[in-house]
């Protein structure tokens, strides 16, 4: 059996689900304000003082602390199964259904959090390792319940889900420096 791993945002998308997300989740308004707030730590990470899985926090902690687990979920799922597919990338998507018709085991691997992604994962039949939010006592507590799953964090949340000899070949698909640990553990590992 083969194995194909695949980044989500800008691999199978034609455009980043996390902006697209707060986006809709908030409105324009309310969007553009906490952008702002999140100015300071755009500005840590993009000078390389602050890594990208902290200032994501920020940027979660900025739009969502304190926001109610059930309305969060509801509003993630809702997003899932009714705006990714405007956002798919068809050919690549393609790819991504070649792989599961060749009996292949099929893996998203993505920054993007778990509550909008598995939907639309399900739906698809499709594996999923992603970032996690931490919810405490029904609310989101501003936090990460697991490591932002970019770079080497991909590679480790790879290995430890599954065993990466029992494949004949890996195949991996990214678009950006954060799928580069990915890659490298692939036999045919594809940059778009």
């Amino acid at each position: 059996m083969n194995l194909a791993l695949f980044d989500f945002d800008g691999t199978l998308t034609t455009k980043d689900s996390l902006d697209t997300f707060l986006k809709e989740s908030v409105g324009k308004k309310k969007y553009m304000l906490n952008m702002f707030k999140f100015i300071p730590y755009f500005i840590l990470w993009q000078l390389r003082l602050m890594n990208n899985g902290v200032a994501k926090e920020h940027l979660f902690r900025i739009f969502f602390k304190g926001m109610n687990e059930e309305f969060f979920k509801n509003k993630a799922k809702e997003f899932s199964l009714t705006k990714l597919d405007s956002i798919i990338n068809e050919e690549r998507l393609k790819i991504l259904r070649e792989h599961q018709e060749n009996g292949d085991r099929v893996v998203i691997v993505s920054a993007s959090m778990k509550c909008w992604l598995q939907p639309w994962c399900d739906k698809e039949g499709i594996e999923l390792l992603s970032t996690q939010l931490e919810f405490k006592e029904g609310l989101f507590s501003g936090k990460f319940l697991t490591l932002n799953c970019h770079g080497k964090e991909k590679a480790r949340r790879i290995k430890e889900h599954l065993n990466v000899n029992d494949y004949e070949t890996i195949y991996a698909y990214g678009d950006s420096s954060g799928d580069k640990e990915m890659l490298l553990l692939a036999d045919i590992g594809v940059r778009y």
